[in-house]
């Protein structure tokens, strides 16, 4: 074990668990709330040769959680598995009355939500109208039982729905350990099939096939890879590595992924699979995954690749016009316009990148403003949401993500609210959430080598909770600095350590103060770490994160 590596394992009290986790070791699936309800009606849907329908999500979760359960309840024996997404333009997120009208043509009995649900009491009751009974599976906030806020008044909305079981770890009516609170929607959906293994319904071991999608699920939708997630993602990575499913191995080769790893999934694998519900239809990308001819696959693969191109001119452009009109002073961003619908999310999670403060983007869309908000540290949305009740027509989420839509009479009163309800807060030192911290400062380049990267990917996938180590430069000198790319946006330094060792830095889309560095400046360096490839000779090369003149 190199120096370096055995140092940054004492820093972060990484253990051998970590490193290694056992699946063994998976919490007990029965832990989960209402576990035993939801598969004694699994049983029933069974041994009564029941159809099944599934109604999902347009989100990269969504759609792996419905593949999850849909290969999950046929494992076990469920002849009959259907899937409903909804349209993210027309349905919005959550269970839509379409359900209702799918599950009466279908003739089922029994509806199986995936990262939704839990909040859908209305939709739900319709399906018992007709005598369809739900399983609910979702990892979203609930907003009935206690309230985790004693400022968080009751919502309208509010009413715990009369489903047959409620498989939701954020429930605050039960007790449930944390490490579950964390999980995806597709990790809840992994759980049940965990369930269906112990009851003796799916040969224990099979399940385990389905880890892939519950990698790129978790990864995509930004949850805290510790604890469960850890070992979930620690053995998705070695069935992803493996995958059976031809959608996934054409996807890899349309956007050129060479190496597995956690930014290959989270920045070119879930961007290409999110498109689809973002500019067209959640459909293709679960065609996608569903497929079995390498024909069907590569072409499907091929059409998540025009619509994810389609989504960055988009968002470039609804970022371009923000920045020309300026997002004002308020604490709390809420900026609107005339943009795609499908690239809400991502803006506003550009804006908090840009000007550090929470932020939604709103598009007009019949007599409403709907779109995303984004946020971090201390401010909770789903909370912020539960406040701001009477000024919004729906909404919900996570801390940090959700959907909203508001009346446009009511816009400007909601601004007013959520930024009131920000200041009422008062929260401090928020810019720290966005402050770049080393793991480790390093002076001799001599120990960034190749044998420290093969290291590092024991601690793959990053994500929140195990972020990609932060390496400082300190005092090193510049050799070299030159702007590339067509419009000169990006630059690379050579720099010497006091040794005289060079090492090449990579900053793509660099701030303005970063282009005007020139050779022969002295700085401290926060980096992390790559494998540059030219030619068949591999060396070891930074992507810079921040930079100091000394």
């Amino acid at each position: 074990m190199s120096k370096i590596f055995e140092q940054l394992l004492r820093v972060r009290s990484i253990d051998a668990q970590f490193l290694h986790p056992k699946y063994e070791e998976c919490i007990d699936p029965d832990l989960m709330p209402d576990m035993g309800v939801a598969i004694e009606r699994l049983k029933r849907a069974r041994d009564g040769h029941e159809k099944v329908l599934i109604y999902g999500d347009y989100d990269v979760d969504g759609v792996t959680s419905s593949v999850v359960m849909r290969e999950a309840l046929k494992l076990a024996g469920i002849e009959v598995v259907e899937i409903m997404l909804p349209n993210r333009f027309l349905d919005g997120y959550g269970m839509s009355e379409k359900v209702v009208v799918r599950a009466r043509e279908l003739g089922v009995k029994l509806v199986v939500t995936v990262d939704c649900g839990s909040r859908n009491q209305e939709i739900i009751d319709k399906l018992l109208e007709i005598g369809v009974e739900t399983i609910v599976t979702d990892h979203h906030e609930c907003g009935w039982g206690a309230s985790d806020s004693a400022s968080a008044a009751p919502s309208h909305d509010m009413a715990k729905p009369a489903a047959a079981a409620i498989v939701n770890p954020k429930r605050k009516d039960v007790e449930v350990q944390e490490e579950l609170r964390e999980l995806a929607g597709v990790g809840v959906a992994f759980k049940l099939a965990q369930g269906m293994v112990k009851a003796g319904m799916i040969p224990e071991g099979q399940e385990k096939w389905l880890l892939d999608l519950v990698l790129i699920g978790t990864v995509c939708d930004s949850m805290r890879l510790v604890g469960e997630n850890r070992r979930l993602c620690y053995y998705g990575m070695l069935v992803l590595g493996k995958t059976r499913r031809q959608g996934l191995r054409e996807l890899m080769h349309t956007a050129g992924v060479k190496k597995m790893n956690g930014e290959a999934i989270g920045f070119q694998l879930g961007p290409r699979l999110n498109a689809a519900g973002r500019m067209e239809t959640a459909e293709r990308a679960l065609e996608l995954l569903l497929a079995e001819k390498k024909t069907v696959a590569a072409r499907l693969a091929q059409v998540l690749e025009e619509l994810n191109l389609q989504r960055k001119s988009q968002q470039l452009a609804a970022m371009e016009e923000i920045r020309e009109r300026g997002v004002g002073e308020d604490k709390v961003i809420v900026a609107t316009g005339d943009w795609h619908e499908g690239v809400l999310g991502i803006v506003a999670g550009r804006l908090v990148e840009e000007y550090h403060r929470p932020a939604f983007a709103l598009a007009e869309v019949d007599e409403a403003f709907k779109g995303s908000g984004r946020s971090f540290g201390g401010f909770n949305l789903a909370e912020a949401l539960t406040v701001c009740d009477k000024y919004i027509i729906g909404g919900g989420g996570h801390a940090e993500a959700c959907g909203v839509k508001v009346a446009k009479d009511q816009i400007e009163r909601f601004t007013g609210a959520i930024n009131a309800y920000y200041e009422g807060l008062d929260l401090q030192d928020q810019e720290k959430y966005f402050d770049v911290m080393e793991d480790l400062a390093v002076e001799e380049f001599e120990e960034l080598s190749l044998e420290l990267l093969k290291e590092l990917e024991k601690l793959e996938p990053y994500g929140p909770g195990n972020m990609e180590p932060v390496f400082l430069l300190p005092e090193v000198r510049v050799i070299e600095a030159a702007k590339l790319g067509k419009e000169e946006r990006h630059l690379r330094l050579t720099v010497w350590d006091k040794q005289g060792k060079s090492l090449k830095l990579m900053r793509f889309y660099a701030p303005e103060q970063d282009l005007r560095l020139k050779g022969g400046e002295t700085v401290n360096v926060w980096i992390t770490l790559a494998e540059n490839d030219f030619r068949g000779l591999r060396s070891v090369e930074g992507r810079i994160l921040k930079l100091a003149v000394c």
